[in-house]
């Protein structure tokens, strides 16, 4: 079954160009896409020790049969191994946060540092064992009892916005449902991510005697990304990236938990506070820069109440940009491209992702405070800002003239991604069909985007959302198969 898989020349140079968008690097030609992939930056060859040794590899092929054996080592070590895992791996992101969230945010060059650390403490928050509870039942006719079991290799691939994060979450997610994985990381953050599982490892091998639970290349590229799909060992997939990466693992044959693209808009009506939707919205949408996929991303008020909340914007501390400003800054930002039917469309400049609010007001001509989080510009509702998932702090903001205008204009800006949104209102009859219209996987009321995430709201934490494929925040059962017992007999006592 593994070896049928093939992906055809034109995905691999799909995901070979967004692999080199994401590194600022001109696409492949189309002659040479699947017979050259990308190496990892220098850094990353320079830094990472591909010696086989605590599960960072040259070769893909050998960290998945390193990978296979130690899953079936981890099944000798029982709950008990999987929950110490755990703890170690929460322990050394809580204790080493400011050191990796530094080498994380020199090697990628995106975000803030400040929550590079955040984002490592808090995952000490994703649950483990605790999701993985047996199912029983008894009867006349004997007794059933339902378990959640391991699939026994993942193979996942992990974002440059939140390398280590991401891996670290997935392992907890992954080791508690007894699993073993192996990872492909986004080229542009494979340094810090050899270098978080090299440590993980020596650290499990320490205290449990396996050595490559957790797996990486050194260098990751498409073909060692091709071949991890492939491998025989590799039983599911689990793909936090672009359009294309996702594409590639839905047609590989093997289940996959995809987490796409999202574009979240925001709706105000007008009739809570807007005091706090102004801050709850700066905080969103200047998280890490606005890295994360459910920030805010563009906001829709209507005309009643648009005034009042731009002011309270800008007294929470975003800077205001104006019209000749807001345009100055879009040239740079983005680019005409043309789709596969020859379609104009605004292409994001990868360049400016992820950079400060300050940085990107120097491109727009204006002088901004030095602390500035977020800059923010009243536009319509067609702008390259809106429609595009833009992941800078950069917020656009629509006037519309009623609700329904508002949530119809959110819905075309959410493109059908399904992943997140949020609403800031007083009116339940508001919410309910805002969240029937944009039918996402999130939707967050009257709170900051991060609230989606168990961050100031109920709930709980990961870094891979699986919007694409429907199992939405990924837990430990996410990675589990159902397995039913059946004993038949009349064994019931009363």
């Amino acid at each position: 079954m593994c070896a049928s898989l093939q992906l055809d020349e034109n995905a691999l140079r799909s995901i070979v160009d967004e692999v080199l968008r994401g590194l600022n690097l001109p696409a492949t030609p189309a002659s040479s896409a699947a017979a050259t992939p990308p190496s990892a930056p220098a850094i990353v060859r320079s830094s990472a020790r591909a010696d086989g040794r605590f599960g960072v590899f040259a070769d893909m092929g050998a960290a998945c049969a390193a990978a296979e054996s130690a899953f079936h080592q981890l099944q000798g070590k029982g709950l008990a191994g999987r929950a110490k895992i755990i703890e170690l791996v929460k322990d050394m992101c809580t204790a080493r946060a400011v050191e990796w969230g530094r080498i994380e945010f020199e090697e990628t060059k995106i975000g803030r540092l400040a929550h590079k650390v955040e984002k490592l403490q808090i995952v000490k928050l994703v649950p483990g064992l605790e999701w993985l509870r047996p199912y029983g039942l008894s009867g006349d006719h004997g007794i059933t009892l339902e378990e959640q079991t391991p699939f026994g290799v993942v193979g996942a691939v992990t974002p440059v916005t939140h390398s280590v994060p991401t891996i670290a979450g997935n392992i907890v997610a992954m080791v508690a449902a007894g699993n073993a994985v192996v990872f492909n990381p986004h080229p542009g953050g494979a340094r810090c991510a050899a270098m978080a599982i090299r440590a993980f490892n020596e650290a499990i091998h320490a205290a449990l005697g396996i050595e490559h639970l957790v797996c990486c290349v050194a260098e990751p590229t498409i073909a060692t990304f091709d071949a991890m799909c492939k491998h025989e060992a590799v039983n599911i997939l689990c793909v936090t990236g672009g359009p294309a990466v996702v594409a590639a693992a839905m047609k590989s044959g093997k289940r996959a938990i995809c987490a796409g693209p999202g574009n979240p808009p925001v709706v105000i009506d007008g009739t809570g506070c807007l005091k706090k939707a102004a801050a709850n919205i700066l905080h969103g949408a200047s998280y890490d820069n606005n890295l994360l996929c459910i920030g805010e991303k563009q906001v829709f008020v209507l005309e009643a109440a648009a005034g009042k909340f731009i002011a309270e914007l800008a007294a929470a501390g975003a800077a205001k940009l104006t019209p000749p400003q807001f345009e100055k800054l879009t040239g740079v930002a983005f680019s005409n491209s043309k789709d596969a039917g020859g379609c104009s469309h605004a292409a994001l400049n990868r360049a400016f992702v992820g950079k400060d609010a300050t940085e990107l007001a120097r491109h727009a001509g204006a002088n901004v405070p030095a602390d500035t989080p977020l800059l923010f510009a009243e536009t319509d509702a067609t702008h390259p800002f809106v429609m595009e998932e833009q992941m800078m702090p950069v917020l656009p903001i629509v006037r519309v003239k009623t609700f329904d205008d508002a949530v119809a204009a959110a819905v075309k800006s959410e493109h059908g991604y399904k992943h997140s949104a949020i609403i800031h209102s007083l009116n339940v009859e508001h919410m309910t069909q805002m969240a029937r219209a944009v039918d996402t996987t999130l939707f967050v009321k009257n709170g900051p985007s991060t609230a989606g995430l168990g961050l100031g709201g109920e709930g709980y934490l990961n870094y891979s959302i699986a919007t694409t494929t429907g199992e939405g925040i990924c837990t430990p059962r996410t990675f589990t198969r159902t397995r039913r017992c059946v004993m038949v007999d009349n064994l019931r006592i009363y």
